[in-house]
């Protein structure tokens, strides 16, 4: 291959990365800080139970993360999520430890509070255009008062662990030991789940797969897609992460059961928002509300439902919160609402609305959460924590900024 070969296609990535940067720059930024801690740590992030801990930490934030996306892009936000996680946390104690109702009722009840409060906020915000950040700002008062109420100013457990399994449970390998053992020796491990591999290796195959499909149809219809040496570069680093991951789990106790809920929501919403007319109208209606409303869009329904899903959301981290500490408390979820705008926001979502994208706030929630987990193993004080996470969030945005303006 010639010099006036490679500098085409050379001049070809440089451009692709700088279109992009926003996009993939969130990526490399997570890759590094998560090496970064890795050797300051002397290794102990990527240990199998760290890794495991990292989930069961910011589940409930990745979850909320989701519904706040919706809530920021339709042009709006909620002050509320942490209270409202509070509230729904106290309201399942208060059902199962004091009144003795079965789990499955009071799962089905703390969802439809969810949904109630979302709706009940969301009716202002759309149909009475009050703004969002006075009528969450007042619900953020309200639900911190109701948990005070509710719980009586104490807290209130032990829960059954029928209902700690939502956060402390872990998916059972269906391989018997005498399969998973031999295998486990020969990477060294007494055992090994091996559904957890299992899922690796197909969540791995199933990303390359849509890759090349996805490729294949840009080049049917002439679309100019990404670079082909990018494209082999980026899928070799995600399937290989995948798999270390998913090798790691593996070699301790497998799958949480919250990774596999977060796991299931992050696709379901990825699909509403990029393949489906609601997740284009909820673009559309944080793009440019006027315009939206005269193409015909309910952009009032709308918003009243992006906050009753954001209700919903808020409900079920609530749940798994609750769960995992096995006792709802007053201050439970206290802050949380700044951890879930700014994993959004760090994920490259726009304060105007109209744009962001599910797994930027879920790469957005793993920063946090990576920062966290590492600046706490290094016995990092919280108020250090607090200042280099603000100075992060602010990074994001001067970032985004810079990024629009270069593009403008």
């Amino acid at each position: 291959m010639t010099v006036a070969e490679t500098a085409p296609k050379a001049g070809e990535l440089k451009a692709y990365l700088k279109t992009h940067m926003r996009e993939y720059g969130l990526l490399f930024a997570l890759i590094a800080i998560m090496v970064f801690f890795q050797i300051v740590t002397s290794g102990t992030l990527m240990r199998p139970v760290n890794i495991t801990n990292l989930f069961l930490q910011n589940s409930y934030i990745i979850i909320m993360a989701l519904g706040m996306l919706i809530v920021i892009v339709s042009g709006n936000i909620d002050l509320s999520v942490g209270s409202v996680m509070g509230f729904v946390g106290a309201f399942a104690a208060v059902m199962i430890v004091k009144m003795g109702a079965p789990i499955w009722l009071t799962i089905a009840a703390s969802l439809l509070m969810g949904a109630a409060i979302g709706a009940a906020q969301g009716y202002w915000i759309a149909y009475w255009k009050i703004p969002s950040f006075i009528v969450t700002l007042a619900g953020m008062l309200v639900f911190r008062g109701a948990s005070l109420w509710l719980l009586e100013g104490q807290s209130v457990g032990p829960f059954p662990p029928e209902f700690q399994r939502l956060s402390t449970g872990f998916v059972p390998d269906l391989f018997p030991r005498s399969v998973t053992e031999p295998i486990g020796a020969l990477f060294g491990q007494r055992n090994l789940n091996l559904l957890c591999m299992g899922v690796g290796v197909l969540a791995s195959a199933a990303i390359l797969w849509s890759g090349l499909r996805r490729r294949a149809r840009d080049a049917a219809y002439g679309v100019a897609g990404e670079p082909a040496s990018f494209f082999w570069l980026r899928n070799a680093v995600a399937i290989g992460a995948l798999l270390f991951l998913t090798f790691k789990l593996a070699t301790f106790r497998g799958f949480p059961n919250v990774l596999v809920s977060m796991a299931l929501l992050t696709l379901l919403y990825a699909f509403v928002t990029q393949n489906t007319v609601i997740g284009r109208r909820v673009y559309a209606l944080g793009g440019n509300e006027k315009a939206a409303k005269l193409s015909g869009i309910k952009t009032e329904r709308l918003t009243f439902l992006a906050f009753v899903n954001m209700g919903v959301l808020a409900a079920l981290a609530g749940l798994i919160f609750a769960a995992r500490l096995n006792t709802a408390t007053p201050k439970a979820g206290f802050g949380i609402e700044l951890d879930v705008i700014a994993a959004v926001f760090i994920g490259g979502a726009a304060m105007a609305g109209g744009a962001g994208k599910v797994v930027g706030a879920v790469i957005g929630a793993f920063i946090m959460g990576v920062m966290n987990n590492g600046m706490s193993i290094m016995g990092i004080g919280i108020d250090y924590q607090q200042m280099i996470k603000g100075l992060v969030l602010l990074a994001a945005v001067i970032f985004d900024v810079y990024n629009k303006r270069r593009q403008g």
